[in-house]
């Protein structure tokens, strides 16, 4: 199953397709800010804005760690260390993303603040109590054993600690037209419904203090990117 999902997520040079995106945008690698990357490493809906939103909600400051599951190309893990000064752990299951992720940090002058490793969020690679926060962003719609995740995650914070999760979900419209950007084939997509979600939290023992749904938003969000693909804004 990870070998599946691994497959679905790796790309091939992504930090040479990425520096030539910036180049011909008019942008020097040597001279980034982390927003210059938002278009190129914050891939879920809403991107920045949402992972803004989300940072918020979580309550970061400038003496928590914080661990990230699925990093992807650490774009939400940078926001949080630029904007709040904080430690960031990435995990993710590519391989290649944490070597770039770890690259881009470094462009941005970051590399002090956030490490990546490639591991498996079944099996944590870190002690019990490690950390202040943690967050998960489009990241669980490829897991199966969501218990075992969510319970791995409790592990590894301190009491007190705090989780924010922003995922898709299934809604009631039935099942997901496939490919998606999360799984071409449905045998990597893991969706479950928000009652689903809740009690997957509860029984990990978190309890819940927040809940916001955002799929209006995001429909809005992908009329917006549909509109400026056509050259219609």
């Amino acid at each position: 199953m990870n070998e599946r999902v691994a497959r679905h997520y790796e790309k091939a040079d992504i930090v040479a397709v990425i520096e030539g995106a910036l180049r011909a945008a008019g942008k020097d690698p040597a001279n980034l800010e982390p927003a210059d990357l938002a278009p190129v490493d914050e891939f879920h809906v809403r991107g920045r804005t949402a992972t803004k939103e989300l940072a918020g909600r979580l309550g970061v400051d400038g003496t928590m760690h914080v661990l990230d599951v699925g990093s992807g190309l650490g774009g939400p893990s940078r926001l949080l260390a630029a904007e709040y000064g904080c430690r960031v752990s990435g995990i993710d299951l590519t391989a290649a993303y944490c070597e770039a992720a770890a690259v881009l940090a470094g462009w941005v002058g970051l590399d002090g603040l956030v490490s990546y490793r490639q591991g498996d969020a079944l099996d944590l690679p870190f002690d019990d109590n490690a950390f202040d926060a943690a967050w998960t962003i489009h990241a669980a719609m490829n897991i199966s054993d969501k218990p075992r995740m969510y319970a791995e995650v409790r592990r590894v914070l301190r009491p007190g600690g705090r989780f924010a999760v922003y995922d898709v979900l299934q809604g009631a419209g039935g099942e997901a037209f496939y490919p998606a950007p999360w799984a071409r084939h449905p045998s990597i997509s893991f969706l479950v419904t928000p009652d689903e979600l809740r009690a997957l939290l509860a029984e990990a023992g978190f309890a819940i203090t927040g809940w916001r749904d955002t799929t209006e938003l995001g429909r809005d969000w992908f009329r917006q990117v549909a509109a400026r693909l056509s050259g219609g804004g």
